[in-house]
Order: structure tokens, then C-alpha cells, then sequence
């Protein structure tokens, strides 16, 4: 069925419609932290300040250590995306290249734990990082990394299986480790799917709130998500603040999906030049 031009607008219209419904309520809390106390609680309500607050985003961030709280989330989020980059990639690898006895039952024990909510687990691992030493500590939120998700390593394995096997025996044929193999030829191969994983990981570690709260007392470890759920906490009835810091809050995320958009779309497509 051909699309006519009348059709294309039709549909780019509905589009561009539901995407102001869905980013009028961004757009909003942009605008409503740069506007005065009055601004923000005028009625009718006034969209756009009259003068630009910049003072609101100063005045909350120094209201407490965020700064401390931004560095404890940049240590947690990169060593966190390190670690499953570093071991999802050489889990999946195995699993996609070689041969091994039980292969496949362990590949399907593997996915198995997809099933398990985190819930269930969240006592018993409490405990275990009790046991270490760890609590109040960044390390519950950095180390498990190191250990791979499984739905990463099915993403990587999946994307590996479509690379052909004569890459791997040239390789060989002219002299090349294992490591070498694995490093050379696979990981710039699978540059779209880590990028893909990285920033999901980047996601959910940044926004993550249960994983600190659980772990982390004192307020001197506090990540980014934590440290504005206590703000909030403070600054209940005060709209202006809890605007400026949901704003700064949510600025890395965006940065690194816009960025890494393009490399999304192929990792999850598969695509291998």
C-alpha cells in the first residue's frame, strides 16, 4: 500500500501532538524553576517568568552538599557501568563463541534469574553485605556489577551469534591469542550494543533510589537520588527548590541518551557493519 503525502502529514501531525501532550509536563517544571514564588503560584497561571531565576538553581544547590552527593553518583555510576561492560561483554562471548559441556543449561540457569525480583533478594543480600563489612558504603552499589546482568549478557550474546565464525579463524590463522581475538576484533564489533548497555546502566544507576537507601546511612554517601528524596523531604511546600534540583537531577541522563541515541537504535537492532 502506497503512502500518499496527504497520509504522511496526517500521521506527522498526530505525532507532533501527542509529543506536546507528553512534554508540556517537562516543559513546566523547566519554566516553573526559573520563575519567583509569586510566578509559580499566580493565578491564572503565568507559563513563562518575566525574569529568568537563576538564583532558584544557586540558592537550592547550596542548601545542602550535593556536590558531595553528585561526586558519590559519578564514582557509583561509572564503576558500576565498568563493571558490567567488563563482564557482560566476556560472559557473552563464551557463551556465543565457544563450545562448552552444559552450555546450554547454564545459559538458561543464567536466564532464569531474570524471574527473581529484586525483592527476594534484597534480605539475603543485605545480610551477605553486612557480613563483609560493607554497609554504609559505596561498595554494595559498585561491586554486584562486576558479576553481569543476565539480561545484558543475552543482549550481547544474541547481537554475537550473527557475527560470522571466519573472523575469528582468520584471526587465529595468522596468529592471534584468544584476548587478542576478543579484544581486537569482537569489541569494536560490539561497540553499538556495550554503548546500548552503558547508558541503560547509566540510567538505572543514576535514578536508582531503593539500592542507597537500603545501603547507605550516612548522609556524607549519599547519591544524587537519595540526597533530592531528602531535600524534598525539607523542602515540602517549597516548589521552587524541589523544581531546580529535580532539573539539574535529570540533565546527565538526557545528555548521555541524546548522545548515544544513534548507537541505541543499533545495538537494540542488532545491525553489524
Amino acid at each position: 500500500m502506497k503512502i500518499t503525502k496527504t497520509h504522511k502529514i496526517i500521521v506527522y501531525s498526530l505525532l507532533g501532538l501527542f509529543s506536546l501532550y507528553f512534554l508540556f509536563p517537562f516543559a513546566w517544571v523547566i519554566l516553573t524553576a526559573f520563575k519567583t514564588e509569586v510566578e509559580a503560584f499566580s493565578f491564572p497561571p503565568k507559563i513563562f517568568p518575566d525574569i529568568p531565576q537563576f538564583q532558584n538553581f544557586i540558592d537550592a544547590w547550596k542548601s545542602q552538599p550535593f556536590g558531595l552527593y553528585l561526586k558519590n553518583s559519578v564514582i557509583v555510576t561509572v564503576m558500576s557501568t565498568l563493571g558490567q561492560l567488563i563482564s557482560c561483554s566476556l560472559v557473552a562471548y563464551g557463551f556465543a563463541r565457544y563450545n562448552f559441556k552444559y552450555k546450554g543449561i547454564l545459559f538458561i540457569l543464567l536466564l532464569s534469574t531474570m524471574m527473581i525480583p529484586w525483592d527476594v533478594t534484597m534480605i539475603p543480600l543485605y545480610m551477605q553485605f553486612n557480613l563483609f563489612g560493607w554497609i554504609n558504603t559505596l561498595k554494595p552499589l559498585i561491586v554486584p556489577a562486576f558479576f553481569g546482568s543476565a539480561y545484558y549478557i543475552f543482549l550481547l550474546r544474541q547481537f554475537l551469534m550473527n557475527v560470522p565464525k571466519d573472523l575469528e579463524d582468520a584471526a587465529r590463522i595468522d596468529g592471534a591469542n584468544e584476548f587478542q581475538i576478543f579484544y581486537k576484533i569482537f569489541v569494536p564489533i560490539m561497540k553499538a550494543p556495550l554503548i546500548l548497555i552503558a547508558v541503560l546502566n547509566i540510567l538505572v544507576v543514576w535514578n536508582d533510589y531503593l539500592g542507597p537507601l537500603i545501603y547507605l546511612q550516612d548522609q556524607s554517601k549519599y547519591t544524587m537520588a537519595l540526597g533530592l528524596a531528602a531535600f524534598k523531604g525539607v523542602h515540602d511546600l517549597q516548589i521552587l527548590p524541589i523544581m531546580s534540583m529535580t532539573i539539574i537531577m535529570i540533565i546527565p541522563p538526557v545528555l548521555v541518551f541524546m548522545f548515544a541515541q544513534k548507537y541505541i537504535v543499533e545495538g537494540i537492532s542488532g545491525s553489524i557493519k
